[in-house]
């Protein structure tokens, strides 16, 4: 699922936030506190074609190997002298409405298809951090408390730019979802079809989608900072053939003011 600030696309300003954040010469980690705020500019939900305006807040803490973040949750990382990590987080996803929500994903459009519930869940990332400004991630989420499939993600991150006020980032992820994640976030079940007028679906497991994101980070002095973040979002055929997708390609912005201590 392509999403708002609350789930995949916050992944972006947490790169960026964790490298204002731990900016440090010898480039070790760096125990940290960032809180701030900002707005974005996004889909209702992966497919469709309204837009909205919504405030976006900011939340990451570290000490040593452990953290706490807005969009991740809370989890650790272990990292190896040859740039090789890995990463484990206890996090969430807020659902999906069918209805406008002011809080997570869903659009009057989906009425008649039922609310997706709000899920715990777990994610374990390995990643190899090939050079300073490359790294290469593969990820998997997988849910706690309920039953609703598991998503994969692979990434490329790009930093051709990064100093102690300034870091500027791409980022391009592969998604994919196994047969039960499809079908949830895409799908139009029989009885979903007679209350909402959908075509049935059935969404196939596999590659459904490419997210490009590319983030700037400024540090005004040791506390105040800010991000700026543009997204693109392109939904292959296995989800664009859905009937509740009315728009396979979509755009992301995001600004945000943060204050470190």
């Amino acid at each position: 699922m392509i999403t708002r600030n609350t789930t995949l696309y916050m992944a972006g300003l947490a790169l960026l936030a964790s490298a204002a954040a731990a900016r440090a010469d010898d480039g070790e980690t760096q125990d940290s506190f960032m809180i701030g705020l900002g707005a974005q500019y996004a889909p209702r939900y992966s497919g469709s074609d309204k837009m909205r305006l919504q405030p976006v807040p900011i939340f990451q803490a570290r000490r040593g190997a452990f953290f706490a973040d807005a969009q991740k949750g809370v989890g650790y990382d272990l990292q190896s002298d040859g740039g090789f990590y890995l990463e484990h987080t206890l996090g969430y996803s807020l659902g999906r409405a069918d209805k406008d929500a002011d809080w997570r994903d869903g659009a009057d459009r989906l009425k008649g298809m039922g609310s997706i519930d709000a899920s715990v869940n777990t994610a374990l990332a390995l990643g190899w951090q090939v050079t300073p400004w490359l790294s290469a991630e593969g990820k998997a989420v997988l849910p706690l408390s309920d039953d609703q499939g598991v998503n994969y993600q692979a990434s490329l991150t790009l930093v051709p730019l990064q100093s102690t006020r300034d870091t500027l980032a791409l980022q391009s992820t592969a998604l994919f979802g196994d047969a039960r994640y499809m079908h949830l976030w895409y799908g139009v079940s029989a009885a979903q079809s007679r209350r909402a007028g959908f075509e049935p679906y059935r969404a196939p497991g596999g590659f459904y989608g490419v997210q490009t994101t590319l983030s700037w980070s400024h540090q005004f002095d040791a506390n105040w900072g800010s991000l700026v973040s543009a997204g693109y979002s392109w939904l292959g055929d296995r989800a664009a053939a859905s009937p509740v997708v009315f728009r396979r390609d979509e755009g992301i912005g995001t600004l945000a003011i943060t204050y470190s201590f």
